[in-house]
């Protein structure tokens, strides 16, 4: 066909149920399972009711520990980041990308809240 544009195609997200909301602590990090990965699990309250749970690597590439669900959220320039408890380093909860070393990132996860399940994409 002249003139025709290619459409891309995006996979179509398969949700696996990792645990529950009452795993999750707020503000704070808990570890699961998936397709035999640690992934940590960070669960931010919304003050509107919009809850958000964020997936990243449970393996923190700079010690080679899993460890990652250990470290503490917090905020720097307007950023959501989990700061790694051996060498602190900040990773966006977003991206997965380190603050003070671009280099290294994390994993991430798509994840949502489904009533009671928590779910990450595990496509």
């Amino acid at each position: 066909m002249s003139g025709s544009t290619a459409m891309k195609i995006e996979p179509i997200a398969q949700w696996e149920r990792v645990c529950s909301r009452q795993d999750l602590v707020a503000h704070s990090g808990v570890v699961a399972m998936l397709d035999g990965v640690q992934i940590a699990l960070f669960y931010v309250p919304g003050e509107q009711g919009d809850d958000r749970v964020y997936a990243l690597d449970n393996l923190d590439p700079r010690s080679g520990a899993n460890v990652i669900g250990r470290g503490l959220i917090g905020s720097l320039s307007g950023r959501l980041v989990v700061a790694a408890p051996l060498y602190k380093q900040h990773f966006g909860l977003e991206d997965g990308v380190c603050v003070e070393h671009p280099e290294q990132r994390l994993r991430v996860w798509a994840a949502r809240l489904r009533g009671n399940d928590v779910e990450v994409s595990a496509a």
